[in-house]
């Protein structure tokens, strides 16, 4: 589904990411994981488009997609998700789902048209599939952080993603939400067939669900390989996990 190759992006002289390389299998869930500055958001940014790397390439199924815009790289089906969220607060969550299918359709552009008649029902389907049709009439930005994760994960899938980046979806979460976002996410992807790539601080969500892991620092892939692995590799415990294992 993805292939990176030798990824390297540069900031001033600074290394951010110098030459990561990773595969990742259709319809497997890896982690990005490794200690603040590793460069896993860069790494996700280069991957999606909103930064163009100094060299490497990065081929989505198939295709080399490498410094392509981030909308033409949607439309090919990768979705994302940001570190904070990214939903329209004054709306509803239904208009957030809606607003976003009428983008992804091509038509938030047609001042003729009455927006609010336009898919509907796949608003509402969407709403059923990420549990939050009980809120489809609430202010979006007066939901729990919790669930303005579960909607900008709503917003993400309206563009029918087969591979979904989410960068740490959990993070200032409960622990409580934690664990309902795990059982979300697990059930999404199951259910659409999802490609998931995430990175993520909290181990206990990595080893959760993560089929494989690879290891940033400073900027270069420490390691990589299955939970497994990774938990009794040596240069990982020292760098990153510690007593967390």
């Amino acid at each position: 589904m993805l292939e990176v190759r030798e990824l390297h992006k540069s900031f001033a002289g600074f290394v951010a990411v110098g030459g990561v390389s990773l595969d990742v299998a259709d319809r497997q869930i890896v982690a990005v994981i490794g200690p603040n500055g590793a460069g896993k958001t860069t790494f996700f940014n280069l991957i999606t488009g909103h930064l163009r790397p100094d060299s490497g390439r990065v081929i989505f199924a198939g295709r080399d997609i490498t410094g392509a815009p981030p909308h033409r790289i949607c439309r090919m089906g990768m979705g994302r998700s940001f570190q904070r969220t990214n939903i329209f607060a004054k709306l509803t969550v239904f208009e957030n789902i809606q607003a976003a299918l009428l983008a992804h359709h091509g038509r938030g552009r047609n001042f003729w048209s009455r927006s609010e008649d336009f898919y509907r029902v796949e608003t509402e389907e969407l709403l059923v599939s990420i549990g939050l049709q009980d809120e489809a009439r609430t202010v979006a930005g007066t939901l729990s952080y919790g669930n303005q994760k579960q909607l900008e994960l709503g917003i993400a899938l309206t563009s029918d993603p087969r591979l979904l980046l989410l960068d740490e979806p959990t993070a200032g979460m409960s622990a409580t939400e934690t664990h309902d976002a795990l059982r979300l996410l697990e059930r999404i992807a199951g259910e659409r067939g999802l490609t998931l790539l995430f990175t993520e601080h909290d181990m206990e969500v990595v080893f959760a669900i993560a089929e494989k892991i690879a290891v940033l620092h400073q900027g270069r892939l420490l390691a990589q390989g299955t939970p497994g692995e990774m938990r009794a590799d040596p240069e990982v415990r020292r760098v990153y996990l510690g007593a967390t294992t």
